[in-house]
């Protein structure tokens, strides 16, 4: 019950830092904005869903298109991408920040459990996502209102699993590297580094071919997320994302416990 607490005490600690952050909400607008901007294009632009339906009807095409499901198809795959940019930015100063304060020693003496205030740390920053992509939903209620075929509710319920679950990934994975150094902008700057590396393995994949390519395809952000987008809920892919987020976890624990000892 205290372990829970805690947990609680730093998420809430964590999340007042970000909504009382200027770059974090200047990072939240440039998100809107994108997003905005790419949800008119999907379905108002000349090459968008609503033109590819007004050109079949012209054309006398029988063939439906499901715009809801084009629509969350395309729309999500572009918010991914999206996230594997905005993310490190949001992780740099989990750590780095105490770093550069000094109040890490504090963290790393304190009788607290190192993964205790790296769970604490990382729902905070998550909670702080997910209120960033409360506005998508709008987007989709626009898009899913007049859908014919209505779209099935685990599809639009996946997606968004998904997103969170390849956020709480990135996170955790930016919140160990933060723990490395004092520098913000080094920290998201690799980050961004390892999570496009991670999020193109399927491609590495590709070419390297045989079963090693088959293991590495197996491990890609991208890959994995896509799945959940296109609606299809399988174990493997959830089993994925948990492993990321509890090998960053593991090692940011790690890390704090070695300063601890180098304090020592």
């Amino acid at each position: 019950m205290k372990i829970i607490t805690n947990i609680i005490a730093i998420l809430q600690k964590e999340l007042q830092s970000y909504f009382a952050s200027p770059l974090a909400f200047s990072i939240a607008g440039i998100f809107w904005f994108i997003s905005g901007l790419f949800f008119v294009f999907i379905l108002l632009g000349e090459q968008g869903i609503i033109q590819a339906v007004a050109v079949q009807e012209q054309l006398g095409n029988d063939i439906p298109i499901d715009v809801a499901y084009e629509f969350l198809q395309s729309f999500f795959s572009i918010i991914g991408s999206i996230c594997l940019f905005i993310l490190p930015i949001l992780s740099m100063g989990l750590y780095a920040e105490e770093r550069k304060k000094g109040t890490i020693e504090l963290l790393a003496t304190s009788p607290i459990f190192n993964w205790v205030v790296a769970l604490g740390k990382l729902l905070g920053v998550l909670l702080f996502f997910m209120t960033m992509i409360l506005p998508l939903l709008l987007y989709e209620a626009i898009a899913f209102q007049s859908a014919n075929p209505p779209i099935q509710p685990q599809v639009p319920l996946l997606a968004h699993l998904g997103l969170i679950l390849l956020a709480a990934s990135i996170l955790s994975i930016g919140m160990f590297i933060s723990s490395l150094t004092d520098s913000t902008i080094f920290a998201a700057i690799l980050t961004f580094t390892v999570v496009i590396f991670l999020s193109i393995l399927d491609a590495i994949a590709n070419t390297i071919g045989g079963e090693m390519g088959k293991i590495l395809e197996h491990f890609s952000l991208m890959k994995n997320y896509e799945t959940f987008v296109q609606g299809i809920y399988d174990t493997s892919n959830l089993m994925v994302f948990l492993s990321y987020i509890i090998l960053g976890l593991f090692l940011t624990a790690q890390s704090i416990e070695t300063l601890r000892f180098s304090r020592k």
